[in-house]
């Protein structure tokens, strides 16, 4: 494999402008394009892409997805509410991608809104890895709501620890509250997983919830996708957390923090882009 050249520009009026100054006729072309913000103009980027190399008589289009764009709105909380997760499927499709890899997507159900195959890669050997001989004892794996345990499973067996879960009531879409902690945390260390985290404040509750349940004497962070936003690290800035570990699914912003430990999927995703190619079991990565 190779890297293609292509030339990414924007018009006057701010619309993406692309051109591939090769021939990629009767090739398999595999698109890396993440979904971080600005959101909207990277999916349009990719869009864009594919169109072009589609009607330049590509053979296959993969795109390589590391942060899957409107993971979160998956599902109406009432009516008159999109699912823009199924609209943007829908539209990868339209222009020729025949073939979509992503890592640790916010909730399984999105596989279901494809009509092409999805694959979806986990992070969390990547991150196991990364923390394994580096861990206090008596440590538990704390998730953070009960859609992520099925990621804390894999993370306790990996680590040789026992799950807690932390029950949360979202209050808006940008904040939420931790109302219960299901297990016995008393002075026991804590990996509190998830697949993303955006404005650090579900942690900042979690960190809050733990600490009354009479854990630590430390935590340590692991997340699939290091979104980061404005004031995320404030809120993850506390005294009981010893590091954050995020992995470059989506630029690493926060360049100059010493908590923040960045975790490259670059061999993960390499590995799944030389099975595609040969027609090998990605299944049996996991």
């Amino acid at each position: 494999m190779q890297i293609g050249a292509r030339t990414v520009d924007r018009f006057p009026d701010g619309e993406v402008a692309v051109w591939v100054p090769e021939s990629v006729r009767g090739k398999d072309i595999f698109l890396v394009q993440t979904a971080a913000s600005p959101v909207n103009d990277h999916l349009v980027e990719l869009l864009t892409r594919a169109d072009a190399c589609r009607r330049a008589a590509v053979a296959r289009i993969t795109a390589i997805v590391p942060y899957p764009d409107d993971a979160w709105a998956d599902k109406r909380n009432g009516y008159r509410e999109p699912i823009t997760a199924r609209g943007a499927t829908d539209v990868l499709r339209t222009v020729g991608i025949a073939h979509v890899i992503m890592v640790d997507s916010h909730t399984p159900q999105i596989e279901g809104f494809f009509h092409i195959p999805v694959d979806c890669l986990t992070a969390v050997p990547t991150l196991c890895r990364k923390l394994r001989g580096r861990l206090p004892p008596d440590l538990l794996v704390a998730a953070q709501d009960l859609g992520r345990v099925r990621m804390a499973a894999p993370f306790a067996q990996s680590l040789d620890a026992p799950v807690i879960m932390l029950h949360k009531l979202r209050e808006c879409p940008a904040q939420t509250k931790v109302i219960l902690v299901s297990g016995d945390a008393s002075n026991r260390a804590c990996v509190i997983i998830d697949d993303m985290t955006s404005t650090g404040g579900t942690v900042a509750e979690s960190n809050k919830a733990l600490l009354g349940a009479g854990a630590g004497p430390e935590f340590i962070v692991a997340d699939t996708h290091g979104l980061l936003l404005p004031d995320a690290r404030d809120k993850l800035d506390h005294a009981a957390v010893r590091e954050v570990l995020v992995c470059d699914t989506v630029p690493v912003v926060e360049t100059d923090w010493q908590n923040d430990r960045v975790v490259s999927m670059a061999p993960l995703i390499a590995d799944a882009m030389e099975r595609t190619l040969a027609g090998d079991s990605i299944r049996e990565m996991h």
